[in-house]
């Protein structure tokens, strides 16, 4: 091999490792995999830690771990195999993010998993992971979070409080500016809506408890691979009672082929499922925008679609 064809293929290696990727192709599964290599790779340790308890960790598999309860005085609550695991964790949990959308109602995460490309997007977001233990991951749920009353702490010296009755959590101190950010990235970007109450907890919470050095180096490597910032991490957008959202992350590739954004609109009137063998019409029938982008299969009529062994919508008017 020449020193040329050598040098060449560095610079092409380089560059695939270091440009951005597409937010819109990213799996859960492959975000996680992500936070591991490119964005926690050295926070494992216990004066970085998990967010919620501040525990190290020693890496194991594709982006889990295995805790070390001693580093942070972690105590077992109720769950040893999954007190012993580092999970990543959606600060704005997946019900919150889809029980606003179609998909979840006809079906749950599931369906929004396959039929929903939004939903997918969202659950991949990497500004919304966090390393956190399986069994306070667990615990918390979709909980809302809060403040409670006294200290009912349940997991030994870590600092997080769950009330199961009231279904709300209160996170120590150092993460709730990072919380309330992070609840404000996800309900302006894909165009959710939040309760006054909830605006109001966050709000405080991020001027009580400003953005930090490590906030700062973590969302530089999550845009480094997603192509795009929190804004509220970087002050170039703040949230106030009643934020009008700028629905950023809702795009209109939606209703495009292979979910990427063409220059000129798609004119399709009939769309197949290629796994139900289900056809849609442009108009007339509801679920033709919620044909999954990888099942799509596009028809110039319906007898084009009939004659390949499809059969029209039932709630199609």
């Amino acid at each position: 091999m020449t020193r040329t064809l050598t040098f060449k293929l560095t610079c092409l290696l380089l560059l695939v490792l270091t440009s951005p990727l597409q937010a819109d192709s990213l799996s859960f599964s492959q975000a996680k995999d992500l936070m591991r290599e490119r964005v926690y790779q050295d926070r494992n340790e216990a004066d970085k830690g998990s967010f919620y308890c501040g525990c190290s960790w020693a890496w194991a598999g594709d982006s889990g771990g295995r805790i070390d309860h001693q580093s942070c005085g972690y105590g077992v609550r109720k769950q040893e195999n999954r007190a012993a695991r580092l999970e990543w964790e959606h600060v704005v949990p997946a019900w919150v993010m889809g029980h606003q959308r179609q998909c979840w109602q006809e079906g749950g995460r599931r369906n929004c998993r396959s039929d929903d490309p939004v939903f997918s997007v969202m659950e991949a977001d990497m500004h919304n992971l966090v390393p956190s233990i399986g069994e306070v991951n667990g615990d918390r749920s979709n909980y809302q979070f809060g403040m409670l009353p006294g200290e009912p702490r349940v997991y030994g010296q870590c600092d997080v409080e769950v009330d199961f009755k009231q279904r709300t959590v209160e996170p120590r101190p150092e993460v709730r500016g990072q919380i309330a950010r992070t609840y404000f990235y996800i309900h302006d970007r894909y165009d959710l809506n939040m309760s006054k109450q909830q605006q109001r907890l966050f709000m405080a919470w991020d001027k009580e408890h400003p953005v930090t050095p490590w906030e700062r180096q973590r969302d530089q490597r999550i845009a480094e691979v997603m192509g795009h910032h929190n804004p509220f991490v970087t002050g170039d957008r703040s949230w106030q009672l009643g934020h009008k959202n700028s629905a950023e992350g809702v795009v209109s590739w939606l209703d495009r082929p292979e979910g990427r954004p063409q220059a000129e609109p798609e004119v399709t009137a009939v769309r197949g499922n290629r796994n139900s063998k289900v056809y849609h019409l442009s108009e007339g029938c509801p679920s033709y925008d919620r044909v999954s982008t990888k099942n799509r299969v596009s028809f110039s009529s319906e007898a084009e679609a009939q004659a390949a062994g499809y059969r029209k919508a039932g709630n199609c008017r």
